[in-house]
């Protein structure tokens, strides 16, 4: 494994894994009596490894090689172009179909799912 895809999946790790930490001390309930300016602050601290995920990608494509870095980037730009349709559409059915609703988190959920789905697919960066 090079240098670079080395140091993704130590940061992905990383990320992730206080991503899993904090999400399932919600799910056993640790934070269920949490109110107002602490409430807030739990959402921002369950986004930041998001954030640091993205960021760990775009470090993977800056760190890489031309190749690499041409193909991470057309799997990401068209994993986002599909999760944001998909969660468009589906924001659509809500306000006009009453389609059941679906948190705003899920879009990270989706772009990874698609990113997967695509990438054994896209193996060209033209």
């Amino acid at each position: 494994m090079d240098r670079p895809q080395r140091n993704y999946m130590i940061r992905t790790l990383a990320f992730m894994g206080g991503y899993l930490a904090v999400n399932i001390a919600a799910i056993t309930g640790a934070f269920d009596d949490l109110r107002g300016a602490g409430a807030w602050a739990l959402g921002l601290v369950v986004a930041a490894p998001v954030a640091g995920q993205i960021w760990a990608t775009l470090a993977l494509m800056r760190e890489s090689d031309e190749y690499v870095r041409g193909l991470t980037a057309k799997r990401f730009i068209i994993a986002s172009g599909l999760a944001m349709a998909v969660f468009s559409a589906w924001g659509y059915l809500e306000s006009y179909a009453q389609a059941p609703h679906v948190p705003g988190w899920f879009v990270y959920v989706l772009f990874w799912a698609f990113f997967g789905v695509i990438a054994p697919f896209v193996r060209t960066s033209r």
